[in-house]
């Protein structure tokens, strides 16, 4: 009786804790970044950001089972009014038009994240490497987890189109978009 007793007790915590293991998080915008860098006349990279986004993601003992993020075009930010202009315009990103930027996840791995990336209302498949962060209870009781994605695009498969060319040879914006997004996230 006692044996029996104890294995639906160990059954129990084994059953509670895997629970516990799935997840559903909301990013944290104050806390997360979604940079991209990209050459620039050849021989410099200009960094920006969009600042404004949204976005959930379900973890399973550190395992993502799902990711969907949505990023509002018009929040693009590289620090440049003028230049941030320029690419809100139809010349790029076309932020009237198209005012968000959309990735699901489709599968992933410990170390890589497939999804359907949608930009310019153009929608292609893209791979990221995972850097996973962890998972913490914070000061006021609430689980976090924060993770990195890296990985690149070319800017051209989206619709993005718009370049110049330089008189010493070469263009004014490079074709390959490097992407870092760093999250982190709060268990609902």
């Amino acid at each position: 009786m006692k044996k029996n007793l104890i294995a639906t007790l160990i059954a129990g915590l084994l059953i509670g804790s895997g629970a516990l293991d799935a997840s559903v998080y909301k990013v944290d915008p104050s806390h997360t970044n979604v940079g991209f860098k990209v050459k620039h006349m050849m021989i410099s990279t200009v960094t920006g950001k969009f600042n404004t986004f949204t976005g959930t993601y379900d973890l399973d003992k550190g395992q993502f089972k799902a990711l969907s993020g949505q990023i509002k075009t018009a929040s693009i930010d590289t620090g440049i009014a003028k230049r941030d202009d320029h690419l809100r315009s139809a010349d790029f990103f076309d932020a009237v038009k198209f005012p968000d930027i959309t990735f699901t996840m489709t599968s992933a791995t410990k170390d890589k994240m497939t999804g359907n990336l949608t930009i310019h209302g153009i929608t292609k498949k893209v791979v990221m490497d995972i850097d996973m962060g962890g998972v913490v209870e914070d000061p006021w009781g609430n689980m976090r987890s924060g993770f990195v994605l890296t990985g690149s695009i070319n800017r051209k498969d989206f619709g993005l189109n718009w370049n110049k060319a330089i008189e010493a040879g070469g263009v004014v914006v490079g074709d390959e978009i490097k992407l870092v997004v760093e999250v982190e996230g709060i268990e609902e």
